[in-house]
């Protein structure tokens, strides 16, 4: 592996170019064999490299968007996932381009076919990267370094990738930090999982010394700092946290957005909610929609509004809960809604009435959020903004990611926040709308039992 970390980086560009270049040369085929001889005014030389070159930036723009030139950090399922929906995308900003050149619309078949063959480019090319990858750059060997809370969430997760991971093996932090690094001379990396601070900086000092590739599991403490402005006015540097959430004119800004974006989506997704609505009826004859209390800015509670994918008094017995893997509460065509997650479309009514945002945290209830709060206070944190239908959170994690990684992931938003990052996320749902993974329920919890697991 060490042979060829030197030129990783020139490897990656080889094929994020490929799974560009590919993609365009099919586009180049259609246009300059079909759509540009049957317009009224064929474009010549320039004129077709221009297309191509438009063709090619959407391209590159959505890749970047998407994670399409994420190779070797995505999964598999997940590179193939992003790459297509840009293509998507691309297809109908050119076909539409193609028509507002003609001034009316040609047959859409050809950029059918088109996007089909871009589709069966995208799969062989990843799968062929996969394997050249793999076999250039063999999972690294790890070594987990763990505290007094529990692992095993994080285990799971590197497990996960075993592309570009093998854990095998775990220990405590209470073994002393020589006796740790003594342990790290077998591994090609180590995971710094959520340990006490001290303990961190000293082993994140002793393995920049003697060269051990690290990861490191952040702390609320870490994201306030680094998403902080760095200041140069004195020779000392400083890191500023202004800590005033969002500034007057984002506010407007971000209202404003909210405002036309709910309401030309109540007006597009009328549709769904008349089929969802039938869905729903035909399967008990219960309500349509569910209501139920949550949270929003400085713990404001509102009545959320959403498509019922549960039993009716779902949590009569149970009390609130959140839904689980095979969960027996959920209706068959709650559970599609809830992986499609076609179940939110009615907070669109949210946003309009200014409970909600369009992205923003995910709103809380108000019992859980408490029962949270027992073990995480700072969990309150996230109500400095408005709840959001789509988010940091929702984007980049899970429906069962811990409440603690929830909150890393809503403070990022909440620091970095701009009108850019917003329309990011939006533009990033449709991805995770139709990933499985997204939608999973939670598991049950087992404490780990040694202080020193190998896996």
């Amino acid at each position: 592996m060490r042979k060829y970390e030197q030129y990783k980086r020139l490897i990656k560009f080889v094929f994020s170019f490929n799974a560009v270049f590919f993609v365009v040369v099919i586009y180049w085929f259609v246009w300059n064999g079909y759509y540009n001889k049957i317009i009224e005014a064929p474009f010549w030389r320039k004129g077709n490299w221009l297309m191509v070159a438009l063709y090619a930036a959407l391209l590159a723009l959505f890749y970047r968007t998407y994670g399409g030139f994420k190779i070797a950090y995505l999964k598999k399922g997940n590179l193939i996932w992003s790459q297509i929906l840009s293509i998507i995308f691309v297809n109908l900003i050119t076909y539409f381009q193609i028509a507002l050149i003609d001034k009316k619309l040609h047959p859409v078949y050809p950029m059918l076919v088109m996007s089909v063959g871009e589709f069966g480019i995208v799969a062989l090319w990843a799968n062929v990267f996969q394997l050249i990858y793999r076999r250039l750059f063999p999972p690294k060997k790890m070594l987990l370094i763990y505290g007094d809370r529990p692992a095993f969430h994080l285990r799971d997760k590197i497990n996960s990738r075993e592309d570009k991971y093998y854990l095998a093996g775990a220990i405590h932090i209470d073994y002393g930090a020589e006796r740790i690094m003594e342990q790290i001379r077998g591994y090609d990396a180590v995971i710094i999982g959520d340990i006490p601070a001290h303990e961190r900086n000293q082993l994140m000092k002793l393995c920049f010394e003697r060269s051990v590739r690290t990861y490191t599991v952040p702390k609320i403490s870490d994201i306030l700092l680094r998403t902080s402005t760095e200041l140069d006015i004195f020779d000392s540097p400083l890191f500023l946290s202004r800590n005033e959430g969002l500034q007057i004119e984002q506010r407007i800004v971000k209202r404003l957005c909210d405002v036309v974006l709910s309401a030309v989506g109540l007006l597009l997704t009328s549709p769904f909610f008349a089929v969802i609505a039938l869905m729903i009826k035909c399967t008990d004859r219960g309500p349509v929609f569910y209501r139920q209390d949550r949270l929003t800015k400085d713990g404001k509670v509102f009545s959320i509004c959403k498509f019922r994918t549960m039993i009716q008094d779902a949590e009569k017995h149970t009390g609130a809960r959140l839904a689980s893997d095979h969960d027996d509460r959920i209706l068959p065509v709650g559970r599609f809604l809830r992986r499609t997650r076609l179940d939110e479309l009615p907070q669109l009514w949210n946003i309009l009435k200014g409970d909600m945002s369009l992205v923003g945290p995910r709103p809380e209830r108000p019992e859980l959020a408490a029962e949270i709060e027992e073990s995480i206070p700072e969990f309150a944190y996230r109500l400095k903004v408005k709840a959001g239908l789509t988010g940091y959170a929702q984007v980049y994690g899970k429906y069962n990611t811990s409440s603690y990684d929830k909150l890393k992931l809503d403070l990022t938003y909440i620091r970095k926040y701009s009108l850019f990052l917003d329309f990011k996320m939006i533009l990033m749902t449709p991805k995770v709308m139709f990933m499985k993974e997204s939608t999973e329920g939670v598991k049950e919890e087992v404490e780990e039992k040694s202080d020193f697991l190998l896996f």
